[in-house]
């Protein structure tokens, strides 16, 4: 399959329609260490649409992870705009950044994605928690069951399997009604059988809860399953 055939940069949503769920606007990232400057983004722009599936790909230091720091608020451009649900996110004050980051965006990270010495519900329920919803343990055990992990609620995050955390740490992000879920290789540390189970996962997040899901991923698999593919070249989509 090839990469670049997959990727078709949609038009612009009218000003009428809903705003996309993720834009970035001629944005770049540098770094400074020391005398040198690393460049990540070089006037990166693109967009997802809400309730979008994308998949991100591209070789090492092409600005993916770059690309998701961002994303997340957990980085600020040196130069451009990143913006959310049409909102800017260097315009939010540090209690609405908060807010954002505890209820509107989920992060699944390859590895470390739950608290260790939690076991898998009282994970659920510290995000829960951490983003003031109520009914927190009902969500918990709702979620745990539609994710296929109800049977290691009380087992320890560190004794659970790779793809048994994966599939915690989305349904945490199911349970808290995440509107934007950013996974960074989810599937990288996988076997195919549990790789092909936090492929439907993600799949369901944006059917059954309507997230948009941006995937940084180098699988196959994913991308045949996104809606659409970007990859990135250089911080620069290609």
């Amino acid at each position: 399959m090839e990469v670049a055939s997959l990727y078709r940069e949609p038009e612009r949503p009218a000003a009428t329609q809903e705003p996309p769920a993720l834009e970035l606007l001629d944005v770049f990232r540098i770094y400074s260490g020391g005398m040198a400057e690393t460049v990540a983004l070089r006037g990166l722009s693109l967009h997802v649409r809400s309730g979008e599936m994308v998949a991100v790909m591209g070789p090492s230091g092409s600005g993916k992870s770059t690309f998701l720091n961002l994303a997340a608020g957990l980085d600020t451009p040196s130069a451009g705009e990143v913006r959310v649900f049409g909102r800017p996110l260097s315009r939010l004050s540090d209690d609405e950044l908060a807010h954002y980051r505890a209820r509107q965006v989920a992060l699944v990270f390859q590895s470390g994605n739950l608290w260790p010495a939690l076991s898998a519900r009282e994970n659920v329920e510290m995000s829960l928690r951490l983003a003031e919803c109520g009914d927190v343990a009902a969500r918990a055990t709702a979620a745990l069951a539609a994710f296929g992990v109800a049977e290691r609620a009380r087992h320890r995050a560190a004794a659970l399997s790779g793809g048994e955390q994966q599939r915690v740490a989305i349904a945490s992000a199911a349970a808290r009604e995440a509107r934007l879920v950013l996974a960074d290789e989810p599937t990288g540390e996988l076997d195919a059988f549990n790789e092909k189970r936090v492929v439907e996962a993600l799949g369901r997040l944006r059917e059954e809860h309507h997230a948009t899901v941006v995937i940084i991923t180098h699988s196959s698999r994913l991308a045949e399953v996104a809606d659409r593919v970007i990859e990135l070249r250089d911080g620069r989509a290609a």
